[in-house]
């Protein structure tokens, strides 16, 4: 079976960062459709689409393509990814970072990463490393976002998947703000619907690894 593997990375060039990396694992699933977003714009509007809608539900102004920041996305995934392998790892450079690999829809990555607010504990206003995706995708002071997608090789069994890289700018995840910057949900909002944005592959949770917290 193919998992579906999530990293996050959010990565500041004025803050200490401390260069932990912590582990948490669940049940993965294997994609069954063909991937799909093969047009640049389709891909655009579908990564812009899916997370303000998220951004929206947690009172968050809408997010703008950053060509720079797809630029950068793209140009890491050239270094590690190639048709017959994928290196999950994520690129040290100055911008928020999410990364996914193994969905069969390039847009179930960002659902997925946005679905971990079920487990974040809004009350405490504090940094879990089960939810890092989705407090840089909903984080406030973020205005900016640019994705990049890759077909890679080296699956489980042979295939080629989608490696997701979506970079953000002002970074979020910074120790002290999460109070401020990762709000409430909007009433009404059902936080079991997944935003209503799952691709026709579905999403799975398999992998997240978190390295480079702000404090």
């Amino acid at each position: 079976m193919l998992p579906a593997i999530l990293l996050l990375a959010s990565i500041g060039t004025t803050s200490a960062i401390p260069q932990e990396t912590r582990t948490v694992t669940a049940n993965p699933a294997s994609p069954t459709d063909e991937p799909s977003y093969t047009r640049s714009d389709d891909f655009q509007a579908a990564m812009l689409t899916t997370h303000n809608r998220f951004r929206s539900q947690h009172s968050a102004p809408d997010l703008e393509w950053n060509d720079t920041l797809a630029d950068s996305s793209a140009s890491h995934l050239d270094s590690v990814a190639t048709p017959s392998r994928c290196e999950f790892a994520h690129s040290g450079g100055p911008y928020g970072e999410n990364l996914a690999l193994g969905y069969a829809d390039a847009a179930a990555g960002v659902v997925a990463w946005g679905d971990e607010r079920r487990g974040y504990d809004f009350g405490s206003g504090e940094f879990d490393d089960r939810t890092g995706h989705f407090t840089q995708m909903v984080w406030r002071d973020t205005s900016d976002v640019g994705c990049g997608r890759k077909l890679c090789g080296g699956g489980d069994d042979g295939g080629a998947r989608w490696f997701l890289v979506c970079q953000y700018w002002p970074r979020g995840n910074i120790v002290g703000s999460f109070t401020e910057m990762v709000q409430r949900p909007r009433e009404g909002v059902d936080m079991g619907n997944a935003a209503g944005a799952v691709g026709p592959g579905g999403w799975w949770v398999g992998l997240l690894v978190v390295a480079g917290l702000l404090l």
